[in-house]
């Protein structure tokens, strides 16, 4: 006898991932697992200067696969990004938009500073300090308004910034969204693309970027005694979400369920956690609860593990704190040691990797922990 389909459980049914280790979920999975570093020197600009020389940048990425050469042209990098990575996730779902109402269909992207680095990028190019495409880009639509004019989608188009966690913030966004009944299907995830001069020297500023220049590959090491902070990266990740009941209706792969989703505020300070991590202890908590479980179902973590000081030792003793004696037997592993820290898309890419964990049955490691 089947299962009995559940109307409020939101299924995850398409990715779409682009890193610096991999496009594509296939190409991903497999740097992913064999422990492959996406961090070199930044050759997109001259860096001479600047205190942190490295980052991770995606290699090998042409948008014009993925979209006109003209809208291409005229994208941000970020737009062009998300955009392709959204192609990639409809395509992951094989949705038939002839039996789908596009009404009834959402966007909801996590993101950083669009803007900012869309002056950023017009400013280098015109200066000839770099080339990205043959002239700035002239679109200055937010990245969710791109995706949803691109496909015709007209329901809730939404952008959140929250920084790092401006990517799980979207997709519980787009979770809400389906189990009110405010669209069938949303398509979510987060993009990040700062790798530009003054976003590169507004980070030096605050001092807490691994300046390990000379092995860029060694430099993002998560949890390590010897780590000196955290990597900057670019790249996306995007999700098809929808009702289990519609995917089931219309036949779709499911990867699995998006159980449970927990937020909270430290309302503590811009950059630096409280120190009492009640609120990063709580939003695990809640997450939990939302998904009906306990604590002992829970057998990986991917953790947010940044590889800078504050946050590694916190982010531990928060799991502690949660977990109790059940965290000694959890798995625990950062993509950040590979990726480098992708901000507003870091925890859509990373909770593509929980979704690959388990279709696959392997877990990812965590790079440079001596």
């Amino acid at each position: 006898m089947s299962k009995p389909i559940e109307k409020n459980k939101i299924v995850v049914t398409g990715l779409g991932i682009i890193t610096p280790i991999g496009i594509g979920k296939d190409e991903y999975w497999e740097s992913a697992i064999h422990g492959k570093s996406g961090i070199s020197k930044i050759s997109r600009f001259d860096v001479e200067g600047y205190p942190t020389k490295i980052a991770g940048e995606v290699k090998n990425f042409n948008p014009k696969e993925y979209m006109p050469d003209e809208l291409a042209n005229n994208l941000s990098r970020y737009s062009q990004l998300g955009l392709a990575t959204a192609q990639m996730a409809v395509k992951d779902a094989r949705l038939d938009f002839s039996r789908i109402n596009k009404k009834k269909i959402g966007v909801s992207i996590g993101l950083g500073d669009e803007i900012l680095s869309y002056y950023d990028e017009k400013t280098a190019i015109e200066n000839n300090n770099y080339i990205v495409r043959t002239k700035p880009p002239t679109d200055n639509r937010n990245t969710s308004n791109i995706i949803s004019d691109f496909f015709g989608f007209s329901g809730q188009s939404l952008i959140v910034a929250t920084a790092c966690s401006s990517g799980n913030q979207a997709i519980g966004i787009a979770k809400n969204m389906i189990k009110s009944g405010q669209a069938d299907l949303v398509l979510t995830g987060g993009v990040e693309a700062p790798i530009f001069p003054l976003i590169l020297a507004a980070f030096c500023s605050l001092r807490i970027m691994s300046k390990r220049n000379d092995q860029p590959a060694k430099a993002s090491r998560p949890f390590d005694k010897d780590r000196d902070g955290f990597v900057m990266g670019e790249g996306a990740g995007m999700l098809i979400l929808e009702s289990e009941e519609k995917a089931r209706e219309r036949g779709a792969y499911i990867y699995g369920e998006l159980a449970g989703y927990g937020a909270t505020s430290d309302a503590f300070h811009m950059t630096m956690p409280s120190q009492d991590r009640m609120q990063i202890c709580k939003a695990m908590s809640l997450a939990i609860e939302d998904a009906v479980l306990d604590i002992r179902d829970i057998n990986y973590i991917n953790a947010h593990g940044t590889s800078t000081t504050a946050n590694d030792r916190g982010e531990t003793k928060a799991i502690k704190t949660v977990f109790g004696d059940h965290a000694y037997n959890i798995p625990i592993s950062s993509t950040k040691s590979m990726t480098g820290h992708l901000m507003g898309a870091a925890s859509a890419v990373e909770l593509i990797t929980c979704i690959l964990a388990i279709k696959n049955g392997v877990l990812p490691p965590t790079i440079n922990l001596d």
